[in-house]
């Protein structure tokens, strides 16, 4: 005894074969996989700055300035701290008032200190003067 298919089945039992081919009819003359699509995202005044941005900013400043390793430890260690205060800030004031802008300014003073006393008032200098291209080697990590 045999199976006939009725004719309203046909067309399904077509697709089921279809589908458990894999479709590999379909799928040959695929283009090559593309790169990964990189999502930048946009940062308000008042989101807090991401823990990764010290270790980048020392990274970055090591670079351009040539620093020892001893340095570098310590000004991630400055940079770490001004980030956590700078979040505490965003978290105690409201995003565009003069009391955020005035704590910040303090925070950014105190750390610029601290940073002058680690690298020296020489490479301190030199990396005023190379602001620019720090910034550049931060945006390329």
């Amino acid at each position: 005894m045999t199976f006939s298919p009725s004719l309203p089945l046909r067309p399904l039992l077509a697709a089921l074969l279809l589908a458990s081919a894999g479709c590999s009819v379909f799928h040959r003359h695929r283009a090559a996989p593309t790169a990964p699509v990189v999502v930048e995202t946009v940062r308000t005044p008042s989101a807090p700055t991401p823990v990764t941005a010290a270790r980048d900013l020392a990274d970055a400043i090591t670079a351009v300035l040539k620093l020892p390793a001893d340095q570098t430890g310590r000004i991630r260690t400055v940079l770490n701290g001004t980030v956590e205060q700078a979040n505490a800030a965003r978290q105690q004031h409201p995003a565009q008032s003069p009391e955020l802008a005035g704590a910040l300014k303090r925070i950014n003073i105190a750390s610029q200190a601290q940073l002058q006393k680690i690298m020296g008032p020489a490479k301190y200098h030199e990396f005023q003067l190379k602001q620019a291209q720090v910034q550049a080697e931060m945006q390329q990590k």
